[in-house]
């Protein structure tokens, strides 16, 4: 029997004592309704990056959440990001994926807006308004904020809600991580080639998780280990790691327990990440990275470093910071339905024959056709439709691995640490969801809200 999604039920689908979640935030509509209002609305989310938007004119159609939005850059070169809706009728203005234009026009009735948002045309505007109508007050709506970080673009519809960074706390050190070219200089990644797109039959939820740190399912990728996916084929790890990087320290999961963000990689290390890909059979590109990396211990010192990992900034932004490097995201499509998005990222100034590997290597591992992701996607598509039965969704899943063996991380505001396997970072997930899906105000989750 499906629970009505209500604050007074929500409480005992999350179990942090027991360890256990509830099959029902998987699969009810009710709790997936709630968090189109609860999540989604107040949460910060990533919609795209700058270099897709280079030039005045340029825009960019994504998502918030089940919203679509236009990221575009106006006539004087200022970055919005707007809900795609007009605001007489509601038809969409911008139809198409990505381009340019001075204008967004509504096909409906012809309401035209600016790239800075401004209603800028309305036809029979004397005729049939007489001209009484106030354009200054139906311009596209706006995010109420917006950050450009490193050149990613991200948006929040709530005035009330912390800023970003504020909202990411020491989770900006793994996200530096992806971010930063990797000679360890501050920014300088583009993105390559276009945004994979593809739906599968499952809830955003599984993919978010799966990026907190899921070392347990090596079994699902066995295969595709053997066939050799890895940027420097087989024999090589399928993330690209050094194979004789030992577990433990370097292998493990950080978890933010206030924050719900997680990664699964161990804690910073002074001097950087000391592991580099390996290209047995392409020494020119394998020089590249071992001369990259030895530019980072050079540049950042004794800083602290965050290691290579995955990671999922909460709620439905996960990321790759070493092979494949980019970003997902889990956009809600119902609850048993998800649209994937990929964005995969290189560093601007890496030559050529360095991204046209990591170009092929990228489609080899990621998306609907990537061996890796096919994987994944079968087992949260089974575990979907094996979950939404009557007699399923009686019985919780376990997060119970590792319970009591955390440990604090020096350096990191409010984090734990598990070595190698773990399932403390979807605890914690978990936790910050409940603690969303029942607050009625940012106040009530987050001390620093304004």
């Amino acid at each position: 029997m499906a629970i009505n999604a209500t604050h007074s039920s929500l409480s005992g689908l999350v179990d942090m004592q027991r360890g256990t979640i509830s099959r029902e935030i998987f699969v009810d509509e009710d709790i997936y309704q709630q968090e189109q209002e609860q999540l989604f609305s107040r949460a910060w989310l990533f919609v795209g990056h700058e270099s897709q938007i280079a030039k005045p004119g340029d825009y960019f159609v994504s998502c918030m959440g089940e919203e679509s939005v236009i990221l575009t850059r106006d006539r004087n070169g200022h970055i919005h990001v707007f809900l795609n809706t007009c605001r007489h009728r509601g038809m969409k203005v911008c139809r198409y994926d990505e381009g340019n234009a001075p204008v967004f026009t509504c096909p409906y009735h012809g309401w035209s807006y600016g790239t800075d948002g401004q209603l800028v045309g309305v036809p029979y505007f004397k005729e049939a308004y007489h001209s009484e109508l106030d354009r200054s007050q139906w311009g596209l709506i706006e995010v109420s904020q917006m950050v450009n970080y490193k050149g990613t673009i991200w948006a929040n519809w709530d005035p009330q809600a912390p800023s970003f960074l504020d909202y990411l706390g020491d989770m900006k050190l793994y996200v530096d991580a992806l971010l930063d070219s990797r000679d360890g200089s501050e920014g300088g990644s583009e993105i390559i080639g276009t945004v994979s797109k593809w739906q599968f039959p499952s809830n955003w939820k599984f993919g978010a998780e799966n990026f907190l740190g899921d070392h347990y399912h090596g079994i699902s990728h066995r295969s595709e280990i053997l066939v050799g996916t890895g940027p420097g084929g087989p024999g090589t790890e399928r993330h690209g790691g050094n194979s004789r990087v030992p577990r433990g320290r370097f292998r493990g999961n950080v978890g933010f327990t206030r924050l719900g963000h997680g990664s699964g990689g161990g804690p910073p290390l002074p001097g950087g990440t000391r592991n580099f890909p390996e290209f047995p059979s392409h020494p020119e590109i394998e020089e590249y990275f071992r001369h990259v990396a030895e530019e980072r211990r050079k540049r950042i010192g004794d800083k602290l470093y965050a290691p290579a990992a995955t990671g999922t900034v909460f709620p439905n932004i996960s990321f790759h910071s070493w092979f494949p490097r980019g970003i997902a995201v889990w956009h809600p499509r119902g609850p048993q339905m998800t649209e994937a998005w990929r964005w995969y990222f290189v560093d601007a100034s890496a030559p050529n024959s360095v991204k046209e590997l990591l170009r092929h290597y990228y489609m080899r591992y990621g998306g609907p056709a990537g061996m890796t992701e096919q994987d994944d996607m079968e087992n949260w598509n089974y575990a979907t439709v094996a979950s939404a039965g009557t007699i399923a969704r009686r019985h919780a899943y376990n997060y119970q691995m590792a319970t009591g063996h955390e440990e604090p991380v020096e350096g990191l505001r409010d984090a734990v640490f598990t070595e190698f396997m773990s399932e403390q970072n979807p605890r914690w997930y978990f936790k910050r969801w409940l603690e969303f899906m029942e607050a009625d105000r940012w106040g009530q989750i987050f001390p620093v809200a304004r």
